[in-house]
C-alpha cells in the first residue's frame, strides 16, 4: 500500500530501469518518517504496537459497494508533522517499529484486480547506482534480499486486506465513533486531538450474545481489547512532547 506522505515518488520496480540500482543499507530508512505523526498498522501488528503507541482508526472513505472503510494507525505525534519517536540521530525510541516503515523504501501497489507489483521510493537517498547492496543480480534476476524482502511485502499486503475488512465489520457493527482526547498540560494549557475513531464501549456492551460470539472467534474482539489498552498511550505520548518541548528549551 502506497502512503503519499512516506512515498514521495513511488515507482513500479522495474528489472531494465533498476537494473543497476543499489540499496545503501546502512543508511537508516527510519529517517523517512521525518514529519510524519502517524502511520498505517494492521491488526496483526495490534499486540505489539499496543504497548508503545496510541492505536487509532481513521475514516478512509467508502469502497465500491459504500461500506464505510477505516485504517488503523500509530500514533507517533500529537500535532502535524511531529514524530516523537525518531530521534535526531535516527534511531527509534520504542521497541517496535510499524511494519510499512520497516519495509521502507519498498512496498506493494495493486496494478491490476489480482495483480501487486513491487514499488520503490524513488526519492530516497539510500539508493545509489554506485554503492549498497545490489536489487538486481548480473544475470538480471532479483537478489536474495530482495527476494526476501518481496516475501515480507507481500505478507503486508495479505494483513492489509485484512485489517480492511476487520474495520469494514467494526463499522458496520457501529463500534467505531468519532471520539476526542484532551489533555491540560503543565504550563495550564489544553491540548486536544480528535478527528479520529475509536470503539465505544457502550455500543460494545450492546452486542448481542451472537455478535459477541462472532468477534471473539474471529478475533476481533481482542483486537478492540489491544486498541483500548492502547489509548492509554495518549498520555504517554502527551508526557514524551512535554519532555522533548523541555530539552529544546
Amino acid at each position: 500500500m502506497i502512503n503519499p506522505e512516506l512515498h514521495k515518488k513511488p515507482t513500479a520496480l522495474d528489472r531494465d530501469k533498476h537494473r543497476n540500482l543499489k540499496l545503501r543499507t546502512a543508511l537508516s530508512n527510519l529517517k523517512a518518517s521525518t514529519g510524519l505523526n502517524s502511520l498505517f498498522l494492521t491488526t496483526a501488528e495490534f499486540g505489539d504496537a499496543c504497548k508503545e503507541y496510541p492505536i487509532l482508526f481513521l475514516a478512509a472513505g467508502k469502497d465500491e459497494q459504500g461500506k464505510e472503510q477505516v485504517a488503523p494507525v500509530a500514533v507517533f505525534g500529537v500535532t502535524q508533522g511531529e514524530n516523537l519517536f525518531l530521534q535526531a540521530d535516527g534511531r527509534w525510541d520504542a521497541f517496535y517499529v510499524p511494519a510499512a516503515l520497516r519495509a521502507y523504501p519498498f512496498t506493494m501497489a495493486r496494478v491490476g484486480p489480482d495483480q501487486f507489483a513491487v514499488v520503490l521510493d524513488e526519492s530516497w537517498e539510500g539508493f545509489s547506482t554506485e554503492q549498497g547492496e545490489a536489487i538486481f543480480g548480473a544475470d538480471g534476476q532479483p537478489t536474495p534480499m530482495i527476494t526476501e524482502l518481496r516475501k515480507f511485502i507481500e505478507q503486508l499486503e495479505v494483513e492489509t486486506e485484512r485489517t480492511r475488512l476487520a474495520g469494514q465489520r467494526m463499522m458496520e457493527l457501529k463500534l467505531l465513533q468519532p471520539k476526542r482526547f484532551d489533555a491540560t498540560l503543565p504550563d495550564g494549557s489544553t491540548l486536544t486531538v480528535d478527528g479520529f475513531l475509536a470503539v465505544d464501549e457502550e455500543r460494545l456492551a450492546q452486542l448481542t450474545d451472537a455478535e459477541t460470539l462472532e468477534l471473539a472467534r474471529n478475533g476481533l474482539l481482542s483486537l478492540m481489547h489491544a486498541h483500548q489498552i492502547s489509548m492509554g498511550n495518549m498520555r504517554r505520548l502527551i508526557d514524551r512532547r512535554v519532555a522533548a518541548l523541555a530539552n529544546k528549551a
